[in-house]
């Protein structure tokens, strides 16, 4: 159990604000989340997100036990380009799903992971999606970087939140394009047509994308005899 007594320099902060920026090991969301199931008392009585604390308020966070996982580790071979005490960086191939799903729980990215660093990957991501921050789609192969403990998934899911991080793709384009190089910002939000798919929408989340062609290849000609 965390224990904090506010100081008078520190009052009539959200209580949410206030955990969140004490406490290294939980995000404003996670501090809502644990205020919704009383696993956060103030003066030793439940709260709410908006509450704004008070001098010699004494608040108390009860410890998460950690649950124990129906997700397997499996002996699946991932190339891993950097690793330490925080965070662990792997090469996904194409055709690996990221985290389990229904109908989906082996075979995945996180039942390698399992099994590579054992008991060592944040729980912040849930039970099926330990350590996972970001993912990639079944098809694209690429750099995911998987968070050890909380504090780095705390770290890390704030620098992509912000913007601070940089994602560069390369991608084979079926057609001509004309420009050589250009900006793409478009509102991209669950299709319309196919709720398994995303697009462009009106109602989307803002996405920037920055294109440069690296090299065009000149559409085969077909010869007949």
């Amino acid at each position: 159990m965390e224990t904090f007594i506010v100081k008078d320099e520190e009052k009539s902060y959200r209580i949410d604000r206030y955990l969140s920026e004490k406490s290294e090991n939980y995000s404003r969301v996670a501090i809502q989340r644990l205020i919704e199931e009383e696993k956060i008392l103030v003066n030793g009585k439940k709260t709410k997100p908006s509450y704004k604390v008070q001098k010699d308020d004494k608040i108390t966070i009860e410890k998460e036990e950690p649950k124990t996982s129906k997700i397997e580790a499996q002996n699946i071979p991932i190339e891993i380009i950097y690793e330490d005490k925080d965070i662990i960086v792997v090469n996904k191939p194409k055709g690996m799903v990221v985290h389990p799903a229904n109908g989906n729980l082996s075979g995945t990215l996180v039942n390698s992971l399992m099994a590579i660093c054992k008991d060592s990957l944040s729980g912040i991501g849930g039970e099926i999606r330990p350590g996972i921050v970001h993912r990639l789609d079944k098809d694209t192969s690429g750099i995911l970087v998987v968070a050890k403990n909380d504090k780095s998934h705390i770290n890390l899911s704030e620098q992509i939140k912000n913007h601070e991080t940089e994602k560069t793709y390369i991608a084979l384009v079926r057609g001509i394009v004309k420009e050589q190089e250009a900006t793409i910002n478009m509102p991209i939000g669950r299709s319309t047509k196919d709720r398994k798919k995303m697009a462009v929408t009106k109602n989307g989340k803002e996405a920037i994308t920055h294109f440069k062609v690296i090299r065009k290849v000149p559409k085969p000609q077909l010869y007949f005899t």
